[in-house]
């Protein structure tokens, strides 16, 4: 059984082919970058991707080797993300299914993170540590559901990252630049924002902008700035994995890619006797392989198809609204 992903949450519009089996036969994604010193803007990506999706969709094809007539079924990211990108997506994915009379589902973006870690990685039952530019959350699967257990309360890392690279110049994506900077830095005291088991970023940002402003080296901000986000995110998923008394820890999401984060979390489990598990880093960033995937575990569990004159985006949905009927 074969799944066409389209994935239109923010920045990035991806088509993936997969099996039910987790095997990729095609992953294509085009990015919309803005200009130098812009974050997102939602218009302009959305235009981006209907610009785009006719060529991806023919690159996607070929690089599978095969047609519209061997998909089974169109899934696409119904939320969360920026309504403009959703609905650029799903404009897309609803013509496929009508055109070509295939079944089509929507699937949760965060979710799908989650499910194609834990099938590429064979992970079974982790707490989940999810970071990617609009997202972070700290999940695992509990009762039916993924259940968060610590999030942050004001951006995501990624999106920290992506703002403070974009005051240094670094230009979008800052993130691999950030870490590159960081190497051989020394540490400067930055805020320490936990409460509790969540998390926030933005006001470190600040600082981290302030110090750099009254004389610190760049490649000091930028070791202290990683050093100071990775820890306060081990430490609430260390936290998570003794309360859920779980053996798996996976690392997900766009930020996944950060070798540094990976050290602390690796050291970590080991520490505690638990498997560590990170995402390929070609389907860590947004991509429409794990929105493929999960449309695939939902088609499997039963789950009925879309119907298309009924369908809503979810720009503000949940992770912990899903009932996962595949677990």
């Amino acid at each position: 059984m074969l799944s066409l992903g389209i994935e239109s949450t923010a920045h990035s519009f991806g088509i993936g082919i997969i099996d039910e089996k987790g095997r990729v036969l095609a992953n294509v994604v085009d990015t919309y970058k803005p200009p130098e010193g812009w974050g997102i803007e939602p218009a302009k990506a959305a235009h981006h991707h209907r610009e785009v999706c006719e060529g991806m969709l023919k690159k996607a094809f070929s690089d599978a080797k095969k047609t519209m007539d061997d998909i089974d079924i169109i899934s696409f990211s119904q939320g969360p993300g920026l309504a403009p990108c959703l609905h650029a997506g799903f404009e897309f994915a609803k013509r496929l299914a009508k055109e070509n009379k295939k079944p089509l589902y929507g699937v949760n973006h965060c979710i799908a993170h989650v499910e194609i870690g834990k099938v590429c990685t064979h992970a079974k039952d982790p707490v989940v540590l999810y970071v990617s530019g609009g997202n972070t959350q700290i999940l695992a699967y509990v009762d039916g559901r993924y259940r968060c257990f610590g999030e942050s309360m004001d951006i995501g890392v990624g999106n920290a990252l992506d703002k403070f690279g974009r005051v240094m110049g670094m230009g979008f994506p800052a993130g691999p630049k950030i870490e590159k900077e960081a190497l051989g830095g020394k540490w400067i005291e930055l805020p320490y924002v936990v409460k509790g088991m969540d998390l926030s970023f933005s006001g470190i940002v600040t600082e981290a902008i302030k110090r750099k402003e009254q004389g610190s080296s760049l490649k000091d901000v930028s070791f202290s700035l990683q050093e100071t986000f990775f820890s306060m995110l081990t430490e609430v998923t260390e936290r998570a994995t003794a309360h859920t008394e779980k053996k798996e820890v996976l690392l997900t999401g766009g930020v996944a890619a950060n070798s540094r984060l990976q050290e602390m979390l690796r050291i970590m489990c080991k520490e505690r006797g638990a498997k560590f598990y990170v995402v390929p880093r070609e389907l860590a960033g947004d991509n429409g392989v794990m929105i493929g995937f999960v449309g695939l575990l939902m088609k499997k569990s039963r789950q009925k198809p879309l119907k298309l004159e009924d369908i809503e985006l979810a720009p503000r949905q949940r992770t912990d609204e899903i009932d996962i009927s595949w677990l």
